[in-house]
């Protein structure tokens, strides 16, 4: 019996041969179609990283006057770092790396986050409050680091999808204005600081909606219809070829 098989692009879509050929003796090859399933189980990840974006980006572009994002350390810790994380597993399982580093990353990125906002860890009370200066440059050095890191994603998705690129074009000018924020309010510049924020805020809504838009992709295509991405892989044939 000859099972059906599965290949994984760099985007991280799965595309099975729903189909299972059973060899029968001097008969020949009986296929029979299996059921096909309900969307994928990489679209739990991207649905946990969307939620997370998406309303931290309210709080940072204050809207309805939300400032604090210590409401949505639940996000951090028990949707985006463990669903994100457990997904991750799924990933490596089937063999698409690149979507394991990714899913992993940015789960590991909203736990630490999430801690330097939990008073309990006492973060921000070891430089004296989170009015400080050297409180600030950390954080600013926390978040730069990440960008840079961010970027290296953005690099390795051109050869996937537009959807994909936008994500990380997003999340990294995301990450840089914020970066940037906690630098000018370490400079005692709060206005800048607090244009920069929102700033940043507006990039990170955006990479949420392209999240999602991806989460409906990922459900849909086995059942309704299949959403476009924009495929770029095309433009990366020969550079494929010679390697």
């Amino acid at each position: 019996m000859a099972s059906s098989a599965t290949q994984v692009s760099l985007n991280g879509e799965k595309k099975t041969d729903n189909s299972i050929d059973i060899e029968q003796q001097n008969v020949g090859t009986l296929k029979v179609e299996t059921p096909k399933t309900l969307g994928a189980g990489s679209a739990l990840a991207l649905g946990a990283f969307g939620t997370t974006l998406t309303t931290l980006s309210l709080s940072l572009m204050e809207w309805r006057g939300v400032t604090t994002a210590n409401v949505f350390i639940a996000n951090f810790f028990f949707i985006a770092a463990f669903g994100l994380v457990v997904t991750a597993q799924w990933e490596l399982s089937i063999g698409n790396g690149f979507a394991y580093t990714v899913f992993s990353a940015f789960g590991l990125f909203y736990a630490g986050y999430g801690a330097i906002l939990t008073p309990a860890f006492g973060v921000a009370q070891a430089y004296g409050g989170d009015s400080t200066a050297e409180y600030n440059n950390a954080v600013g050095f926390f978040m730069i680091l990440w960008t840079v890191f961010v970027f290296t994603f953005l690099i390795a998705s051109l050869p996937s999808n537009l959807a994909y690129i936008l994500v990380f074009l997003f999340v990294d000018l995301g990450f840089l204005t914020v970066a940037a924020s906690y630098f000018a309010l370490a400079d005692g510049k709060s206005a800048s600081a607090t244009a920069l924020k929102k700033s940043g805020g507006v990039f990170c809504f955006l990479a949420g909606l392209v999240g999602w838009y991806i989460v409906f992709h990922l459900l849909l295509k086995e059942s309704l219809l299949e959403l476009p991405l924009g495929d770029t892989s095309r433009l990366f044939g020969k550079k494929k070829k010679a390697n």
